[in-house]
C-alpha cells in the first residue's frame, strides 16, 4: 500500500503552491511569513454563483458567512482568477473497547478553482481530487461510524469509508438579472447537489478535526454524487435551488467514475441574514443510496446555522446542524451535530464537536439486534499546534480524544465507556 509522510506531502504542496504563485499572486511579509487577508479577497472576488463576495461560497453551491476565511492560494492565468487549496493529515488513530482498531492513514484533499467573465455572466470551473483510497477500501476506524461498503458485499461498520480519488470535476455559469440578483446552473461528475450544509472538510468549525463525523450520513453525504444537475436564483442574500441528481453513494472502487441516472432530487433554501450568519434548510429524495439495499429509498432533511466572527485572538466559527432520515421501508432517525473551531494568533487551534444519532446499522443481518435503533453520543476535544509555516504551506502537530454514551444493551459489543484517540500531523495549503 501506497502511504504518505508529511515530508513528501508538505514538498508536494509546496510545489503546487510555488506555481500558482509565479502564476501572478501577490502577498505580503508579517514577522518574516508569506501571508494573504483571505476575507479581503474573497470580498473583492465576486462569487461564481452571484454578485457578492467569493468568501460566501464553500462546498458545491452551498454558503458560508460571508465573515469565513478563504483558505487558499489566490492566482491568476490569462482573464481567469484561481484558487488552490488542499490539505494533507497523517494521522495515527486508536479507537477504544472490542470493536476498536488501530491505523495509521493519510486523508487528503487538492482542489483548484478558477471562475472568469463570459458572456456578460461567470464561468466557473472546479476540480477536486483525493489520495484517500490510499488507506484502503475499508478505510479507517472510527466507532459507530456506519455507510456504504468496502468489497460491495459486507458494510462497514465503526469504520469511515474513504473518499473517491476524484472528488469533484463540476462546471457553472451565472449571470446577474438585475440589482443584487442573479440566476445560475451548475453541473458536476461528480458533484455536489443541493442538499446539507457544506461539506465537514470545507467548514472552518469541522476542517482541523480529523474524524469525519458520526452524522456524515445525515448531513453532508452526497458532497460526491457521480452526477448532478443543480438550477438556482439568488437575491441579496437569500438563495434557492433544486438538484436533479444520482441519489446512490460512491461504490467500493474508489478511484473510477461511477455511472448511473439522475433519479434523485432535492431543494435547499438558503439565507445570511447578517455578515457572520448563513442559514439552510434543505430536503430531498435519495433513490436507492446504498449499494447494499438497493430496494430502500431515503427522505432526507436538514437545517443547520453557521457563525463566523473574527475575535481579537483569532478567528471563531461554530456550526450547529440538524439531519433526518427517512427509510422507505424501514425506520426514521435523526442526526445532530455541533462543532466549533477557535485559532489563535495563526498558530494554536482549539475545536470539539458534539453528535448524537440513531443508528441502526450497527449489527449484521443474522443479529438479534440488527435494525434496532441506538441513541448514540459522542464527544471530540482537540488541538493543533502550527509549528512551521513557508510561503503557502503551513504544518501542524495535533490530537483529539473522544468519548461516548449509548445504551447499556451496547455493553456486550462496545464495551462500557471506551475512549478513542488521534495523533496527526496535518499540512494545508494557506
Amino acid at each position: 500500500m501506497l502511504r504518505l509522510s508529511p515530508t513528501l506531502v508538505a514538498t508536494l504542496l509546496f510545489s503546487f503552491s510555488s506555481h500558482a504563485q509565479d502564476a501572478g499572486h501577490e502577498h505580503h511579509a508579517t514577522d518574516g511569513a508569506a501571508v494573504v487577508d483571505h476575507a479581503a479577497m474573497g470580498h473583492a472576488m465576486t462569487g461564481m454563483y452571484g454578485p457578492y463576495g467569493m468568501a460566501r461560497e464553500a462546498s458545491g453551491t452551498s454558503w458560508q458567512p460571508d465573515s469565513a476565511s478563504m483558505m487558499g492560494v489566490h492566482g491568476s492565468l490569462g482573464e481567469w482568477s484561481t484558487m488552490l487549496h488542499g490539505f494533507a493529515t497523517t494521522v495515527y488513530d486508536d479507537q477504544g473497547g472490542p470493536r476498536g482498531d488501530t491505523k495509521t492513514f493519510t486523508a487528503s484533499m487538492l482542489m483548484l478553482m478558477g471562475q472568469r467573465q463570459a458572456a456578460g455572466g461567470t464561468l466557473g470551473l472546479r476540480g477536486m481530487v483525493s489520495l484517500d483510497p490510499t488507506m484502503g477500501k475499508g478505510g479507517y476506524p472510527l466507532l459507530f461510524q456506519t455507510g456504504e461498503s468496502a468489497n460491495g458485499v459486507d458494510p462497514l461498520v465503526d469504520r469511515q469509508h474513504p473518499h473517491d480519488f476524484l472528488m469533484e470535476l463540476s462546471g457553472s455559469y451565472s449571470r446577474p438579472v438585475a440589482g443584487d440578483s442573479s440566476v445560475f446552473v451548475y453541473a458536476g461528475m461528480p458533484g455536489e447537489p443541493a442538499l446539507g450544509p457544506p461539506a465537514f472538510m470545507h467548514r472552518f468549525s469541522g476542517m482541523f478535526n480529523p474524524e469525519a463525523p458520526l452524522t456524515h450520513h445525515w448531513l453532508d453525504a452526497t458532497h460526491i454524487t457521480f452526477g448532478v444537475a443543480t438550477i438556482g436564483a439568488v437575491w441579496n442574500d437569500w438563495k434557492i435551488e433544486g438538484s436533479v441528481f444520482n441519489g446512490r453513494e460512491p461504490d467500493e472502487n474508489r478511484w473510477n467514475i461511477d455511472g448511473g441516472k439522475l433519479d434523485s432530487a432535492s431543494a435547499r433554501l438558503s439565507w445570511n441574514p447578517a455578515r457572520n450568519w448563513s442559514l439552510q434548510v434543505s430536503h430531498g429524495r435519495l433513490d436507492s443510496p446504498e449499494q447494499l439495499e438497493p430496494e430502500v429509498s431515503v427522505r432526507r432533511t436538514t437545517a443547520s446555522a453557521i457563525y463566523d466572527t473574527d475575535l481579537p485572538i483569532g478567528k471563531w466559527q461554530t456550526t450547529f446542524a440538524w439531519g433526518r432520515n427517512v427509510k422507505d421501508p424501514g425506520s426514521t432517525t435523526d442526526g445532530y451535530l455541533l462543532e466549533s473551531a477557535l485559532q489563535m494568533k495563526r498558530i494554536h487551534t482549539v475545536f470539539a464537536r458534539a453528535e448524537h444519532v440513531g443508528k441502526d446499522e450497527l449489527f449484521d443481518h443474522d443479529d438479534p439486534l440488527h435494525g434496532q435503533v441506538f441513541d448514540v453520543d459522542k464527544l471530540s476535544v482537540g488541538y493543533l499546534y502550527d509549528f512551521y509555516r513557508a510561503r503557502h504551506v503551513t504544518v501542524g502537530l495535533g490530537g483529539l480524544v473522544s468519548g461516548y454514551r449509548y445504551p447499556e444493551e451496547l455493553d456486550a459489543a462496545y464495551g462500557k465507556e471506551p475512549v478513542s484517540y488521534m495523533v496527526f500531523v496535518q499540512a494545508r495549503l494557506e
